[in-house]
Protein backbone atom coordinates (compact mmCIF):
# COMPACT_ATOMS: atom_id res chain seq x y z
CA UNK A 1 0.00 0.00 0.00
CA UNK A 2 1.10 3.37 -0.24
CA UNK A 3 0.16 6.44 1.61
CA UNK A 4 1.03 9.79 1.02
CA UNK A 5 0.59 12.98 2.60
CA UNK A 6 -0.04 16.22 0.57
CA UNK A 7 0.98 19.11 2.24
CA UNK A 8 2.94 22.41 1.86
CA UNK A 9 2.49 26.00 1.16
CA UNK A 10 -1.41 27.45 0.46
CA UNK A 11 -1.59 28.43 -3.32
CA UNK A 12 1.41 26.31 -4.37
CA UNK A 13 -0.89 23.94 -5.83
CA UNK A 14 -2.10 21.01 -3.34
CA UNK A 15 -5.61 20.66 -4.77
CA UNK A 16 -4.06 20.40 -8.19
CA UNK A 17 -1.78 17.58 -6.81
CA UNK A 18 -4.54 15.82 -5.19
CA UNK A 19 -7.10 16.10 -8.43
CA UNK A 20 -3.54 14.73 -10.76
CA UNK A 21 -3.52 11.77 -7.79
CA UNK A 22 -7.06 10.78 -7.92
CA UNK A 23 -6.82 10.75 -11.78
CA UNK A 24 -3.86 8.31 -11.11
CA UNK A 25 -6.04 5.94 -9.23
CA UNK A 26 -5.33 7.60 -5.86
CA UNK A 27 -8.19 7.39 -3.01
CA UNK A 28 -8.21 11.41 -2.04
CA UNK A 29 -9.48 13.06 1.06
CA UNK A 30 -8.86 16.43 1.45
CA UNK A 31 -8.93 18.54 5.02
CA UNK A 32 -9.39 15.53 7.16
CA UNK A 33 -9.55 17.02 10.64
CA UNK A 34 -6.31 15.73 12.45
CA UNK A 35 -7.59 13.92 15.12
CA UNK A 36 -9.36 11.88 12.72
CA UNK A 37 -6.51 10.79 10.91
CA UNK A 38 -5.74 7.61 13.09
CA UNK A 39 -9.20 6.09 12.68
CA UNK A 40 -8.50 7.07 8.98
CA UNK A 41 -5.24 5.30 8.48
CA UNK A 42 -6.84 2.17 10.46
CA UNK A 43 -9.90 1.96 8.29
CA UNK A 44 -7.84 2.06 5.05
CA UNK A 45 -5.64 -0.72 6.21
CA UNK A 46 -8.57 -2.63 6.66
CA UNK A 47 -9.96 -1.55 3.06
CA UNK A 48 -8.79 -2.72 -0.10
CA UNK A 49 -7.37 0.91 -1.23
CA UNK A 50 -3.43 0.43 -2.46
CA UNK A 51 -2.86 3.78 -3.31
CA UNK A 52 -4.08 6.92 -0.88
CA UNK A 53 -3.54 10.61 -0.49
CA UNK A 54 -4.45 12.76 2.05
CA UNK A 55 -4.27 16.68 2.23
CA UNK A 56 -3.23 18.33 4.68
CA UNK A 57 -2.73 22.04 5.78
CA UNK A 58 -2.41 24.72 7.66
CA UNK A 59 -6.41 25.13 7.60
CA UNK A 60 -6.26 22.19 10.54
CA UNK A 61 -5.55 25.21 12.62
CA UNK A 62 -4.06 24.86 16.08
CA UNK A 63 -4.53 21.10 16.16
CA UNK A 64 -1.60 20.53 13.28
CA UNK A 65 0.73 20.47 16.20
CA UNK A 66 -0.89 17.25 16.86
CA UNK A 67 0.25 15.86 13.29
CA UNK A 68 3.64 15.51 14.77
CA UNK A 69 2.53 13.21 17.20
CA UNK A 70 0.30 11.20 15.01
CA UNK A 71 3.11 10.44 12.51
CA UNK A 72 5.24 9.21 15.09
CA UNK A 73 2.59 7.23 15.99
CA UNK A 74 2.34 5.62 12.71
CA UNK A 75 5.76 5.18 12.32
CA UNK A 76 6.35 3.38 15.54
CA UNK A 77 3.51 1.22 14.12
CA UNK A 78 5.06 0.46 11.27
CA UNK A 79 2.61 2.34 9.46
CA UNK A 80 4.76 3.30 5.84
CA UNK A 81 3.85 6.74 4.58
CA UNK A 82 5.06 9.89 2.15
CA UNK A 83 5.21 13.28 2.87
CA UNK A 84 5.05 15.33 -0.20
CA UNK A 85 5.58 18.91 0.10
CA UNK A 86 4.56 22.04 -2.22
CA UNK A 87 6.07 24.83 -1.95
CA UNK A 88 6.19 28.42 -4.01
CA UNK A 89 8.27 31.55 -3.27
CA UNK A 90 7.00 34.53 -1.76
CA UNK A 91 6.52 37.00 -3.90
CA UNK A 92 4.93 34.16 -6.57
CA UNK A 93 2.38 33.18 -3.75
CA UNK A 94 1.23 36.63 -2.73
CA UNK A 95 1.11 37.12 -7.45
CA UNK A 96 -1.49 34.25 -7.50
CA UNK A 97 -3.67 35.83 -4.62
CA UNK A 98 -4.40 39.08 -6.13
CA UNK A 99 -5.19 37.16 -9.24
CA UNK A 100 -7.40 34.83 -7.84
CA UNK A 101 -8.47 37.35 -5.61
CA UNK A 102 -8.79 34.79 -2.62
CA UNK A 103 -8.47 35.13 0.48
CA UNK A 104 -5.60 33.47 2.55
CA UNK A 105 -6.74 31.00 4.93
CA UNK A 106 -4.45 33.02 7.83
CA UNK A 107 -5.44 36.25 6.36
CA UNK A 108 -7.62 37.63 8.86
CA UNK A 109 -7.24 41.43 7.71
CA UNK A 110 -6.04 40.43 4.39
CA UNK A 111 -2.72 41.19 5.00
CA UNK A 112 -1.38 37.91 2.41
CA UNK A 113 2.17 38.66 3.08
CA UNK A 114 2.39 38.03 6.60
CA UNK A 115 -0.02 35.23 6.46
CA UNK A 116 1.95 33.58 4.19
CA UNK A 117 5.27 34.31 6.64
CA UNK A 118 3.12 32.72 9.72
CA UNK A 119 1.90 30.10 7.42
CA UNK A 120 5.60 29.43 6.31
CA UNK A 121 6.55 28.61 10.17
CA UNK A 122 3.54 26.43 10.75
CA UNK A 123 4.60 24.28 8.34
CA UNK A 124 8.25 24.38 8.50
CA UNK A 125 8.11 20.79 10.87
CA UNK A 126 6.41 19.34 7.88
CA UNK A 127 9.13 20.84 5.04
CA UNK A 128 11.39 18.93 7.18
CA UNK A 129 9.80 15.85 7.19
CA UNK A 130 8.78 16.05 3.45
CA UNK A 131 10.80 12.87 1.12
CA UNK A 132 9.99 14.99 -1.78
CA UNK A 133 9.28 18.64 -1.92
CA UNK A 134 8.51 20.31 -5.29
CA UNK A 135 8.34 24.09 -5.33
CA UNK A 136 5.80 25.07 -7.71
CA UNK A 137 7.38 28.73 -8.48
CA UNK A 138 8.04 28.27 -11.96
CA UNK A 139 6.39 25.24 -13.11
CA UNK A 140 3.27 25.08 -15.56
CA UNK A 141 0.63 22.89 -14.75
CA UNK A 142 1.87 20.04 -17.19
CA UNK A 143 5.23 20.10 -15.92
CA UNK A 144 3.96 19.55 -11.96
CA UNK A 145 1.87 16.94 -13.92
CA UNK A 146 4.61 15.27 -15.19
CA UNK A 147 6.44 14.87 -12.03
CA UNK A 148 3.78 13.95 -9.86
CA UNK A 149 2.99 11.14 -12.81
CA UNK A 150 6.76 10.28 -12.83
CA UNK A 151 7.20 9.99 -8.84
CA UNK A 152 3.94 8.20 -7.74
CA UNK A 153 3.12 6.43 -11.11
CA UNK A 154 6.16 5.57 -12.51
CA UNK A 155 8.11 5.60 -9.51
CA UNK A 156 10.78 7.22 -11.10
CA UNK A 157 13.73 8.85 -8.45
CA UNK A 158 12.74 12.34 -7.94
CA UNK A 159 15.78 14.50 -7.29
CA UNK A 160 14.78 17.62 -4.87
CA UNK A 161 17.20 20.05 -6.32
CA UNK A 162 16.21 21.88 -9.96
CA UNK A 163 18.49 23.79 -12.08
CA UNK A 164 16.63 26.11 -14.08
CA UNK A 165 18.76 26.98 -16.78
CA UNK A 166 17.54 30.81 -18.12
CA UNK A 167 18.64 33.01 -21.33
CA UNK A 168 17.80 36.62 -21.00
CA UNK A 169 19.02 39.64 -22.81
CA UNK A 170 20.74 42.09 -20.82
CA UNK A 171 18.56 45.38 -23.04
CA UNK A 172 15.53 43.72 -20.94
CA UNK A 173 16.99 43.52 -17.62
CA UNK A 174 18.60 40.81 -15.57
CA UNK A 175 15.50 37.95 -14.64
CA UNK A 176 15.01 39.16 -10.76
CA UNK A 177 14.86 35.21 -9.59
CA UNK A 178 18.52 34.74 -10.50
CA UNK A 179 20.77 33.16 -8.61
CA UNK A 180 24.30 33.28 -11.00
CA UNK A 181 24.56 35.20 -13.96
CA UNK A 182 26.77 35.19 -16.77
CA UNK A 183 27.15 37.55 -19.25
CA UNK A 184 28.23 36.04 -22.72
CA UNK A 185 28.21 39.24 -24.91
CA UNK A 186 32.34 38.98 -25.39
CA UNK A 187 31.50 36.25 -27.90
CA UNK A 188 31.00 37.05 -31.79
CA UNK A 189 27.45 38.06 -32.26
CA UNK A 190 25.15 36.34 -35.06
CA UNK A 191 23.06 39.38 -34.83
CA UNK A 192 25.70 41.07 -37.42
CA UNK A 193 25.16 38.37 -39.51
CA UNK A 194 22.94 38.65 -42.74
CA UNK A 195 21.79 35.50 -43.02
CA UNK A 196 21.79 34.74 -39.38
CA UNK A 197 20.22 38.49 -37.65
CA UNK A 198 16.14 36.94 -37.77
CA UNK A 199 17.43 33.61 -36.51
CA UNK A 200 17.56 32.34 -32.74
CA UNK A 201 19.89 29.92 -30.63
CA UNK A 202 17.40 27.21 -31.70
CA UNK A 203 18.60 26.97 -35.46
CA UNK A 204 21.30 24.86 -36.37
CA UNK A 205 23.29 27.80 -38.40
CA UNK A 206 23.32 29.83 -35.43
CA UNK A 207 24.28 27.34 -33.19
CA UNK A 208 27.23 25.83 -35.18
CA UNK A 209 28.06 29.62 -35.84
CA UNK A 210 28.27 30.51 -31.85
CA UNK A 211 30.11 27.50 -30.87
CA UNK A 212 32.47 26.58 -33.34
CA UNK A 213 34.15 29.77 -31.22
CA UNK A 214 37.16 28.51 -29.54
CA UNK A 215 36.03 30.90 -26.48
CA UNK A 216 32.62 29.83 -26.40
CA UNK A 217 33.88 25.99 -25.93
CA UNK A 218 36.29 27.07 -22.86
CA UNK A 219 33.83 28.84 -21.50
CA UNK A 220 31.07 25.85 -21.62
CA UNK A 221 34.15 23.59 -20.10
CA UNK A 222 34.42 25.95 -17.12
CA UNK A 223 30.89 26.69 -16.75
CA UNK A 224 30.63 22.75 -16.37
CA UNK A 225 33.20 22.07 -14.10
CA UNK A 226 32.48 25.49 -12.07
CA UNK A 227 28.29 24.47 -11.87
CA UNK A 228 29.76 20.32 -10.90
CA UNK A 229 31.59 22.10 -7.79
CA UNK A 230 28.78 24.13 -6.81
CA UNK A 231 25.69 22.50 -6.90
CA UNK A 232 26.45 19.46 -4.15
CA UNK A 233 27.31 22.98 -1.64
CA UNK A 234 23.89 24.34 -2.28
CA UNK A 235 22.20 21.23 -1.78
CA UNK A 236 24.35 20.48 1.33
CA UNK A 237 23.03 23.88 2.11
CA UNK A 238 19.54 23.13 1.48
CA UNK A 239 18.54 25.02 -1.13
CA UNK A 240 16.28 23.36 -3.70
CA UNK A 241 16.36 24.89 -6.34
CA UNK A 242 19.08 27.71 -8.46
CA UNK A 243 18.19 29.81 -11.30
CA UNK A 244 21.37 30.20 -13.76
CA UNK A 245 21.03 33.31 -16.45
CA UNK A 246 23.23 33.22 -19.08
CA UNK A 247 22.99 36.53 -21.10
CA UNK A 248 23.62 38.12 -24.39
CA UNK A 249 22.41 41.43 -25.91
CA UNK A 250 18.95 40.74 -27.23
CA UNK A 251 18.56 37.50 -25.35
CA UNK A 252 18.15 35.17 -29.23
CA UNK A 253 21.27 33.98 -30.58
CA UNK A 254 24.33 33.45 -28.12
CA UNK A 255 22.63 33.01 -24.24
CA UNK A 256 20.03 31.05 -26.16
CA UNK A 257 22.43 28.66 -27.95
CA UNK A 258 24.98 28.27 -24.41
CA UNK A 259 22.16 28.25 -22.11
CA UNK A 260 20.94 24.75 -24.58
CA UNK A 261 24.04 23.47 -24.24
CA UNK A 262 25.05 23.62 -20.99
CA UNK A 263 21.71 22.47 -19.41
CA UNK A 264 21.90 19.56 -21.72
CA UNK A 265 25.66 18.92 -20.30
CA UNK A 266 23.81 19.43 -16.48
CA UNK A 267 20.87 16.64 -17.34
CA UNK A 268 23.60 13.86 -17.58
CA UNK A 269 24.55 14.58 -14.57
CA UNK A 270 21.44 13.46 -12.83
CA UNK A 271 19.52 16.70 -11.38
CA UNK A 272 16.24 17.42 -12.45
CA UNK A 273 17.03 20.37 -15.24
CA UNK A 274 14.74 23.01 -16.74
CA UNK A 275 15.48 25.46 -20.17
CA UNK A 276 14.17 28.54 -20.35
CA UNK A 277 14.30 31.61 -22.92
CA UNK A 278 12.85 34.64 -21.83
CA UNK A 279 13.52 37.17 -24.42
CA UNK A 280 14.16 35.04 -27.60
CA UNK A 281 10.54 36.15 -29.35
CA UNK A 282 11.27 39.53 -28.24
CA UNK A 283 12.03 42.36 -30.65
Amino acid sequence: MRFVIVTGMSGAGKSSVLKMLEDAGFFCVDNLPIKLVKKFVKLIMQGNNEKVALGIDVRSGQSLEELDIVLRDMKNAGFPYEILFLDCSHDVLIKRYKETRRLHPLSQTGRVDKAIELERERLEFLRKKADVIIDTSHLLIRELKEQIYNIYVEDKKFMNFVVTFLSFGFKYGIPADADLVFDVRFLPNPFYIPELKYKTGMDEQVKNYVLEAETAKIFLNKLEDMLAFLIPHYISEGKNQLVICIGCTGGKHRSVTLTNEISERMAGLGYAVKTEHRDIGKD
